[in-house]
């Protein structure tokens, strides 16, 4: 049975994640979270119509309303949830390929939900799926369509902005022919910019095919060609942001957020001097935060767990080095759209460029990452390797960093080693890495 990862769940539509699970998944969840009224929105993949039917099966065994909100972007959805106060359901699979779907759920407000609110709706979907399939029946009673849920949205953002906020900028946006593709070019528009869009037809298989977040160089070529002041590149759900500067160069979310929480520092809106990202953030990031007097929280990787701790502290910005953004004053969740269009505002009210923006926030130190598959999950993997850590920390005499942690949703150990150079990393790297294999593959 596939089961909750760092994001929800999440593998090939309609073999592992199939229209039985999904739909099992549903009545789960609404026995859970409650069957008041649901919100179901979804990327531009092709298994997505029949995952949402599948799921509106499920939600609708168990009498729940429930609202379709079409193809958006998930923190549309999450927004869309915060106003509305119901629990949501998004159909994506974020930055896969396409041939990936998955389930995100968010609890009434927008929120992430909590470990213990997985493990209920785990326990309930396993009873459920050995009872058998859910009988198919009508999903047109209880159901409602809304299609203005994504220009209520672009909206949203604009109004965090002052009018005409971009004026006079020309900006490239990478839409990976995923949902952020009309919401995106909408929002930087109503804020005045010269908008070029890049990968923003999608039709189905073509969604994060080589472009978006996770593929920027094509970006980086239009930015360049364009003589663009900067370009975004969003994943396939929109709530992962890159960008790329004047001169094509890829700005990394650890840098983003470096400028992100200076530029509230400066603004006197960094709750407590703090951030928040994750462990995989580079070391690079921590020494910049540090000489600027910022505290930096360290979580374990997934947004879900920088949400828990912004929540926690009250504090204003976190994030992920993968783009991973979240203004926790402004959202409930991780957007794309919102850090980007805070980003592009940052750099014409500093009048400066963004390459050198992003070049004077940190240094970054050379980051090698190997995954190694492996015959099970290993969670606690770290400490069964102490040793042979310590032996690496001890090459590095503290001018580095080692991590090694087992995925969250795949047979994987990933072994990561930052370094004053790229080959000392990439030695240390593979040498974990090989006992690793020899260990465990």
């Amino acid at each position: 049975m596939l089961r909750f990862g760092t994001d929800g769940v999440r593998g090939v539509a309609l073999t592992e994640l199939t229209v039985d699970y999904v739909a099992s998944l549903g009545a789960a969840a609404a026995r859970v979270l409650g069957t008041s009224t649901w919100l179901i929105g979804r990327d531009t993949r092709e298994s997505g119509p029949a995952l949402e039917t599948a799921l509106l099966t499920g939600l609708r065994s168990e009498d729940a309303l429930v609202v379709r909100c079409g193809v958006l972007p998930t923190p549309a959805l999450a927004h869309y949830s915060a106003t509305h106060r119901a629990p949501a359901a998004m159909i994506t699979a974020s930055h896969n390929p396409y041939a990936d779907n998955g389930v995100k759920i968010f609890a009434p407000g927008g929120l992430k939900l909590s470990d213990d609110v997985e493990r209920e709706i785990e326990t309930q979907l396993e009873a459920g799926l050995t009872a058998g399939s859910i009988a198919p029946s009508s999903v047109d009673a209880g159901v409602t369509v809304v299609d203005d849920v994504v220009e209520h949205y672009v909206g949203h953002i604009a109004s965090l902005f002052p009018a005409d906020a971009l004026r006079g900028m020309t900006v490239v946006l990478d839409c990976a022919n995923g949902a952020m593709s009309v919401a995106a070019p909408a929002a930087a528009r109503a804020l005045g910019a010269t908008v070029t869009v890049i990968n923003g037809e999608p039709n189905g298989t073509n969604i994060n095919a080589d472009c978006g977040a996770t593929h920027p160089a094509g970006l980086a070529r239009v930015v360049v060609a364009a003589g663009a002041d900067a370009g975004l590149a969003f994943d396939g759900d929109g709530d992962r942001v890159i960008a790329v500067d004047e001169l094509g160069n890829v700005v990394d979310g650890d840098r983003l957020i470096a400028m992100a929480a200076l530029q509230l520092q400066a603004e006197g809106q960094l709750t407590d001097d703090t951030v928040v990202v994750t462990v995989m953030s580079n070391l690079g990031f921590h020494r910049a935060m540090d000489a600027a007097g910022v505290h930096v929280v360290a979580t374990a990787v997934g947004d879900r767990y920088v949400l828990e701790a912004l929540a926690t502290g009250n504090f204003a910005i976190g994030g992920e080095q993968s783009g991973h953004i979240i203004y926790r004053h402004l959202a409930t969740t991780g957007d794309g759209l919102l850090a980007g269009l805070r980003l592009l505002y940052h750099v014409r009210t500093s009048g400066r460029p963004l390459g050198s923006l992003a070049a004077a926030v940190m240094d970054t130190y050379p980051q090698v990452l190997v995954n190694v598959r492996v015959r099970e999950r290993h969670p606690q993997i770290a400490d069964e390797l102490a040793a042979d850590i310590a032996a690496v920390e001890g090459e590095l005499g503290g001018d580095g960093r080692v991590l090694l942690r087992a995925s969250g949703t795949e047979p994987l150990v990933r072994v990561m080693v930052e370094a004053a150079t790229d080959v000392l990393a990439r030695r240390l790297a593979e040498q974990l890495a090989d006992v690793v294999r020899n260990r465990f593959a």
